[in-house]
């Protein structure tokens, strides 16, 4: 619209609103319920054309809650037709309410009581003249806005959704890894769940084993899930699993019940508890969740925390084990739980209840089970809004184990987390953590306790072994802020276990910058338990370390410089350099390389990580300084969607609840579309099919736009796509780039005269002719054709030269006659506007 269009607009709008102002008085009150020609009679007969069939800005209203400000046309025929919505930020509605509404308006719709084909529960939809609002009124405008609980989709959902998983690590001598797959699939408003594994198991003896995991059945109902089928009982919907002794729970032939927060509105986020682990030497660590290699990192000396974002999600122990020069020099259990936010006093109960048989199922395993009742109860119980205390009991291999747990928010900044455990002849224990975080830093505290009972004829053999074995574990961890480039770090642990004593770590870390690059510094001062990589001496020893960019993007370098204790429990100098550069084209998406050197050589490490459209991984490769013996990892992931009728693998590292597989057709070769939801979540989408995850349960839509900043003279269509899905569910959405360029000009008829309140459309845009025929819309270059339409007739087909002269990247048509001639050929039977 021009700006001088847009000034006469507004003023003749003043004017109108003056006169029915006037006008309204005089009538009885009844002006919003008046139909809008009966709003415009005595108008001004040169006012009367800027009303009907031109483009209108109006607000407009949904059950007297604002839903943006918008273009639209108003057709003598009493109807309403949207062309876009041009400011909303001024709205509370969500996007996707705005997006459904908008999706009805655009195809048009009658002002009045709906009596028949009423979408979206509408009651009405009205126009004042008055104040130019759009006013939309539903079934639900009585109704309780605030649902406590997301709809499941109407016609339920379909897909099929594979999480391909590999992961190999080779320690030296040994290699050992797992295949997994995890398949979830949407029937209707049921979830199909299966897994399945192959792993290579060096722990006592070489072996490949194999089995089937999980085949089960699930489907949720407000704030209950039910579960039937093959399955290993795992916590869901409860804010805390409180801590057992012994057996985890293992593959059930049964059934399950209980809580869930899966359809719950505004659902809390998980958090998750940092590992720590503090290697003498350059190594690996591996993860093991029941005894199964979960995820395997690089580490370099010192105190560090590993990777937790790559590890499952859920409340479960793991196994974490440090390898240096190819042998195993610790080995900790680790407790890995999210508790969620909850503080409804109003439903205080959380529970999960199951029962069923102990079974394996197409498994090689050697082990003994029980084969007889697995049974349990785990409970939360609201005590306050910032108390909550849990409860559980199982019965595991015919025995009982028995748990509470407390998690206290005692302030804002201070909260406790506790839990007491026991199990029939194997013992009991407690633990309790307690974290505060304050303006400049943090402290937390960590105790475990626990009483472990020997087997009754170990002890009957060995008449000198008492009847039980005490293990103790106790960290303190302080964060102080010095000024806003400096902090300080304090960690102290005493553990009685196998690597037993107590350890202190003290550092200091300065941020600034060194020859114009951004760079770390770090001093740490450690004095640790002796192991076998330090000789069973105390590791003792200072590091000092430094990172900085190098001015390019994406490169960086590590170096450190420190001393410690040897393998033999002398004094080892030591130093690396570590230079890592990252990659945004092709497969590679970073390479770094490690240099390591101390009193018995010079040791080399590399890693990377890739991603293309099929597959993300990383790999690493490391020798040993001391005896040359060479170190490898390898995770690799892959997910394979199947739904809407189609197919498709994606290699982003994303979770997967439900997905949309995408088609993006587009004549920008290197296309790279950012894809946002309203959680915050992100993907990228690249020309040719892709997938990305989307929220299961509730309804939902996703914003497109170009991802590397620059915004070309291009259209996304559509701009945003909805989805309403089961968990599981896979759908399909083709997704249009077009190179556009702006076309002004103007319609005539046949005889010369313009033509007013014409749909000028295009594959890229559409557009409405003002009062005098000028228009301006976005067209395709690849398709320089428009359609005009009026009154639900196709009027003709113009068909534009993209070379003729163009001004600022607008594209200057001219005067265009509309004739019927044009449409010769073409199927004139269409109606309705497209």
């Amino acid at each position: 619209m021009s700006l001088a269009t847009s000034i006469r607009l507004a003023v003749d709008c003043c004017v109108a609103a003056v006169w029915l102002t006037d006008v309204s008085a005089k009538e009885t009150g009844q002006t919003s319920q008046l139909g809008i020609l009966r709003q415009a009679e005595g108008l001004p007969k040169e006012f009367d054309e800027h009303f009907f069939d031109v483009p209108l800005a109006v607000r407009i209203d949904l059950d007297g809650r604002l839903l943006g400000e918008a273009m639209v046309i108003l057709g003598r025929d009493e109807r309403v037709q949207l062309l876009e919505f041009t400011d909303t930020h001024e709205s509370r509605e969500p996007d996707t309410v705005r997006q459904r509404w908008g999706d009805v308006l655009r195809a048009g719709q009658a002002l009045g009581n709906c009596v028949k084909a009423c979408p979206q529960d509408l009651v009405a939809v009205h126009y004042s003249l008055v104040n130019s609002q759009l006013s939309i009124l539903t079934r639900n405008a009585e109704r309780d806005q605030q649902a406590a609980w997301h709809t499941l989709p109407e016609q339920g959902s379909h897909g099929v959704i594979l999480r391909n998983q590999l992961n190999l690590s080779r320690d030296g001598q040994d290699t050992v890894g797992r295949y997994a797959l995890r398949g979830q699939g949407s029937v209707g408003n049921w979830t199909t769940v299966a897994e399945a594994q192959v792993d290579r198991n060096n722990e006592d003896r070489p072996q490949t084993r194999h089995r089937v995991d999980q085949l089960f059945a699930e489907r949720v109902h407000e704030d209950r899930f039910y579960r039937l089928g093959y399955f290993t009982p795992g916590v869901q919907g409860l804010s805390r699993q409180p801590r057992l002794l012994g057996s985890s729970p293992d593959t059930t032939v049964g059934v399950m019940f209980g809580s869930s927060d899966s359809l719950a509105v505004n659902n809390g986020t998980a958090s998750a508890t940092p590992i720590y682990v503090t290697p003498n030497r350059p190594g690996i660590v591996e993860i093991y969740r029941n005894g199964q290699l979960i995820n395997s990192q690089p580490v370099q000396a010192g105190l560090q925390a590993l990777d937790t974002r790559v590890l499952p999600g859920g409340i479960y122990e793991v196994e974490v084990r440090l390898i240096e020069d190819g042998q195993v020099t610790s080995r900790n259990e680790e407790f890995i739980y999210k508790p969620g936010n909850w503080s409804n006093t109003a439903s205080p109960w959380r529970y999960n209840l199951y029962a069923g048989q102990q079974q394996d199922l197409l498994s090689n395993w050697d082990e003994d089970h029980y084969g007889g009742l697995a049974a349990g109860v785990i409970a939360n119980y609201l005590v306050h809004p910032r108390v909550v205390s849990g409860f559980s009991a199982q019965r595991l291999d015919g025995l009982m184990q028995y748990g509470t747990s407390l998690d206290w928010d005692v302030l804002d900044r201070f909260k406790v987390f506790g839990n007491l455990f026991h199990t029939d002849q194997q013992g009991n224990g407690y633990d309790l953590q307690g974290v505060w975080h304050h303006d400049s830093g943090s402290v937390v505290f960590s105790h475990n306790r626990s009483w472990l009972e020997y087997p009754r004829a170990y002890r009957l053999e060995n008449q000198d072994v008492p009847r039980t074995r005490e293990v103790r574990q106790t960290s303190l961890s302080l964060s102080q802020r010095i000024d806003r480039r400096s902090t300080a770090t304090l960690r102290v642990s005493h553990n009685s276990g196998t690597v037993g004593g107590t350890g202190v770590d003290l550092g200091w870390s300065q941020h600034g910058q060194l020859m114009g690059s951004e760079a770390n510094w770090r001093v740490a001062l450690f004095d640790r338990p002796g192991n076998f990589s330090s000789g069973n001496q105390r590791n003792r020893g200072i590091t000092f370390s430094l990172s900085m960019s190098l001015g390019g993007p994406g490169r960086r370098i590590n170096g450190s410089l420190g001393t410690r204790t040897s393998r033999d429990g002398g004094r080892d100098l030591n130093a690396s350099v570590t230079y890592q550069q990252d990659l945004d084209h092709g497969t590679f998406r970073s390479l770094a390389g490690t240099v390591n050197a101390d009193r018995y050589g010079t040791a080399f490490a590399a890693n990377t990580q890739f991603e293309n459209q099929a597959l993300y991984g990383d790999a690493y490769v490391q020798n040993s300084s001391y005896n040359n013996d060479i170190s490898a990892g390898l995770n690799l992931e892959s997910t394979l969607a199947l739904g809407g009728g189609k197919l498709a693998l994606s290699g982003q590292y994303l979770p997967y609840e439900a997905g949309l597989i995408v088609d993006v057709e587009t004549d920008f070769k290197d296309l790279k579309l950012r894809v946002d939801d309203l959680d915050g979540h992100s993907s990228l989408l690249r020309p040719g099919r892709n997938v990305i995850p989307v929220n299961a349960y509730k309804s939902g839509s996703v914003q497109l736009d170009f991802a590397d900043g620059g915004v070309p003279a291009a259209v996304i269509q559509p701009s945003a796509l909805s989805y309403h899905l089961n968990r599981g569910g896979v759908d399909y959405r083709l997704l249009r780039v077009m190179r556009t360029v702006t076309v002004l000009g103007r319609l005539l008829d046949v005889h010369g005269q313009p033509l007013k309140g014409a749909m000028v459309i295009n594959h890229a845009s559409r557009s409405v002719s003002e009062a005098d025929g000028f228009f301006a819309v976005e067209m395709s270059e690849s398709t320089p054709t428009l359609e005009i339409r009026q009154g639900g007739r196709r009027l003709c087909l113009l068909s534009l030269n993209t070379g003729t002269e163009r001004q600022d990247d607008v594209l200057l048509a001219g005067d265009q006659v509309c004739s019927p001639d044009s449409l010769a050929g073409t199927d004139q039977s269409a109606n309705g506007d497209a």
